[in-house]
């Protein structure tokens, strides 16, 4: 059974208009892939390459040079990057993260039991006006603190 499905493919090749070569699909494929699957198993890897006439180690080359893209396992249903610049760790960036850490029972790089939380460390989210920050999915929390923290929880009835 193909890990890549008809609609899937479908939403892939609607893509090639908008890009001069189809190493330059790659990317935005990789992300499509991410979004639908919650990572891009090996099987993905080598059924996209057969899709875009590329070899497998072009798709896996691009593909490993992004730490956001995870291969071994989904990633949860949120998920959550700490900041951990300059300015998020001198307002508190690093305790807030040690806070999740304790919060979820986990710790960066990994997923909760219930898989609706994987925790990650971002070098930069490009928001120290907002320090500290923490991105959830696409949308970025500034000034956060551990009760933000908990009610975000609250709102994804995790904690």
């Amino acid at each position: 059974m193909a890990t890549l499905d008809a609609s899937l493919r479908k939403d892939i090749q609607d893509g090639f208009p908008k890009y001069p070569t189809r190493q330059a699909v790659v990317l935005p494929a990789l992300h499509r892939i991410n979004e639908r699957l919650g990572h891009v198993p090996r099987e993905a890897v080598v059924e996209l390459a057969e899709l875009l006439d590329l070899a497998p180690a072009q798709v896996q080359d691009t593909l490993s040079f992004y730490s956001f893209f995870k291969q071994d396992r989904p990633q949860g249903r949120y998920r959550v990057w700490v900041c951990r610049s300059i300015s998020c760790a001198a307002r508190g960036g690093e305790e807030l993260l040690e806070y999740l850490c304790k919060k979820l029972g986990i710790q960066p790089g990994e997923t909760t039991a219930d898989e609706q939380i994987t925790l990650e460390c971002a070098e930069c989210l490009g928001a120290c006006d907002q320090s500290p920050a923490i991105l959830v999915n696409d949308t970025l929390h500034g000034n956060m603190t551990e009760e933000k923290v908990d009610e975000l929880l609250k709102s994804w009835s995790c904690q």
